[in-house]
């Protein structure tokens, strides 16, 4: 008969193994969001001042990736690609596809961020004689940070609440982890009710580190 008496014991005797998955979900969000926001910054310049011909591809990848599963786009790397040959460990199937799947949304976002910036200063760099890679990022990219800083911030906590579906493949991140404590100590609620909270607060710090970063950017601007 299951003991309905709520026990943590057994959970915090293990808990090292909780902190390892918290450890690799935050890294593996954190390389997803600068790799990610290489492809998405990349794509966005390609489909508003890029070649005409590329536009067309970076379209087909936005629109594939954003309108199929992240469940599925994980599978397909790690259960897909060996097919070819390229066989990924879990960790790095996980990583790929955080990153194609953070690229995607972000260069909507990016891009957006480009076409409210107004088209006199671009004129303006071009009457100072710089080329369009200048102007790009010398005076369009840093603007269009300031005003995407908060989407951009939504993104990034949605793709650290995310990694959780990369368990499916036994990415050792914090569901992964709880997983396996859950079904040695076969203390469920406990289990995830410990791991929530430390979602919760991975969440909330995760907020709050990107909120200061906006605010010392905006302070240094005005300033």
């Amino acid at each position: 008969m299951y003991d309905q008496t709520l026990n943590f014991s057994s959970v915090f005797v293990a808990f090292d193994q909780l902190v390892a998955g918290a450890g690799l979900t935050i890294l593996l969000t954190v390389q997803a969001i600068v790799l990610g926001m290489l492809i998405a910054v990349t794509c966005a310049w390609a489909k508003t001042s890029g070649p005409t011909w590329l536009r067309p591809a970076i379209g087909f990848y936005v629109e594939a990736i954003r309108n199929t599963p992240f469940l599925l786009q994980l599978y397909f790397f790690f259960f897909g690609l060996p097919s070819l040959g390229i066989r990924l460990p879990p960790t790095q199937a996980a990583l790929l596809t955080m990153v194609i799947n953070l690229g995607a949304y972000a260069t909507e976002i990016v891009r957006a961020g480009i076409e409210s910036i107004p088209h006199g200063q671009t004129e303006a760099g071009r009457a100072l004689g710089l080329g369009p890679l200048q102007i790009f990022r010398l005076i369009i990219l840093p603007p269009t940070l300031r005003v995407i800083y908060q989407p951009l911030a939504g993104q990034f906590t949605m793709m650290l609440l995310g990694s959780s579906v990369t368990s499916a493949i036994s990415a050792n991140e914090l569901t992964s982890a709880a997983n396996l404590l859950q079904s040695i100590n076969f203390r469920t609620f406990e289990t995830y009710l410990i791991v929530t909270f430390m979602y919760l607060a991975m969440a909330f710090a995760f907020r709050g580190v990107l909120g200061l970063g906006y605010a010392l950017t905006v302070g240094r601007k005005q300033s």
